[in-house]
């Protein structure tokens, strides 16, 4: 079954990698230990660039590193969206007393552009007919619906693959088949530790 793989990237990272030693994940044998019977032609690999932290001033090098690895995979794509932060006013969860307001004022940052990227392309090959199943591997809910049309419209089965411990009922229910990604899958599916693409040699993080 020819197939296509999307990726939410920050989805996978935090549900599956964040706190783990696999975070130098390669994601095509990864998919292909959950999906053994599958022809993966292609895989998406939607993102944003990261910025440097004043507690993890390595966080954008890390990830370039990652970039870099993950594209000498002939099959993968990356798409990128963006990260928008904002000031808002937020309810504190513990009010102080003595009529001091309930609400403080904080730097919200949150990444934009993944779900819809993932919903975009998702569609457009399905409508183009490049696969015979698709795959999303996110556990976000707001993919009900692109998933549910390619199922309905088109008659193409779309699969999930969960980063995270508890499923979105919604996404699962919406899919046409589930997969878990266990510990053993992430660590028998590893970059070598040092790698060579066009520009020369570089290597796994050393904090990973």
């Amino acid at each position: 079954m020819n197939t296509h793989v999307y990726i939410d990237a920050f989805n996978l990272y935090y549900g599956a990698l964040r706190g783990t030693p696999y975070k130098w994940l390669d994601v095509k044998a990864m998919c292909q230990k959950i999906l053994p019977r599958n022809q993966i032609l292609k895989i998406h690999y939607c993102t944003a660039r990261v910025s440097a932290r004043p507690n993890d001033p390595g966080q954008p090098q890390r990830q370039q590193l990652y970039l870099r690895a993950l594209k000498t995979i002939p099959e993968l794509e990356i798409t990128y969206g963006h990260f928008l932060t904002q000031r808002v006013r937020m309810l504190r969860t513990r009010p102080p007393a003595g009529g001091q307001s309930s609400y403080v004022e904080v730097f919200k940052t949150e990444e934009k552009g993944s779900d819809v990227n993932i919903a975009s392309l998702l569609l457009a090959d399905g409508f183009n007919n490049r696969f015979d199943v698709a795959v999303i591997v996110s556990n976000d809910s707001d993919l009900a619906l692109p998933v549910q049309i390619v199922r309905n419209e088109l008659q193409k089965p779309v699969g999930m693959i969960n980063p995270h411990r508890n499923p979105s009922h919604t996404l699962r229910t919406s899919c046409s088949f589930y997969r878990s990604i266990r510990q053993g899958v992430l660590r028998s599916s590893q970059f070598p530790a040092t790698l060579q693409d066009a520009n020369g040699t570089f290597s796994k993080p050393p904090s990973w």
